[in-house]
């Protein structure tokens, strides 16, 4: 049996204790950059398109900053920006990701739902293994996936509750919970890979 949903966020906040700052400060200027440009592309049609250029390789960044927060292991600020290195796999990968949960919810919203839950593991499975093709993580991410899906959709209603409380600080909680919400997911990523001996803090 994996482990439970409330062990796991159990063991993020083990794994996050003295590197709240760093966490902190990290997804702060992630979101910042990912907000900024969304902003822009109100005014600026053009930004729409730096969005989706950057948007996979950032996503497989901060998996890779919240994979070595999860495991233990060193954790740094520019590590949000190592899948530019991996740049064509990253944005591929996004791409297919969006085009993919976009055409289910066509279908109905409950469709789309399920289909961005099966690829939810996408950019942690690129972050692991930077020679993996993009259509190979998807269906990496859709077979681990395989009946794991209420489990993780379970775990993403306790963070929205979280995430109702958060707004009640005036939306300062989020500064905690989104990193505490990362690192969590990657927790949940190593469980269902048989990646459990990360699991345990060190």
């Amino acid at each position: 049996m994996k482990t439970k949903n409330a062990e796991l966020m159990k063991l993020s906040k083990e794994s996050l204790k003295g590197k709240w700052g760093l966490a902190i400060g990290t997804f702060l200027v992630y979101g910042l950059i990912i907000g900024g440009v969304q902003q822009a592309s109100e005014q600026y049609p053009l930004s729409s398109l730096i969005l989706l250029v950057i948007a996979g390789p950032l996503a497989v960044g901060i998996s890779i900053f919240s994979l070595n927060l999860s495991r233990n292991k060193e954790a740094r600020f520019e590590q949000i920006f190592e899948g530019f290195k991996n740049f064509k796999i990253s944005i591929i990968a996004y791409l297919l990701v969006v085009i993919f949960t976009v055409l289910w919810t066509l279908l109905l919203i409950i469709p789309g739902i399920i289909a961005a839950i099966s690829y939810a593991m996408t950019f942690y499975i690129i972050a692991d293994d930077d020679s993996i093709e993009p259509m190979e993580a998807i269906d990496k991410s859709k077979k681990m996936m395989d009946g794991y899906k209420w489990k993780y959709f379970y775990l993403g209603l306790r963070f929205f509750g979280l995430a109702l409380l958060c707004i009640l600080t005036l939306g300062i909680g989020f500064l905690w919970l989104i990193p505490y919400a990362h690192v969590t997911f990657a927790k949940f990523y190593d469980d269902i890979n048989d990646n459990s001996v990360n699991l345990i803090s060190t």
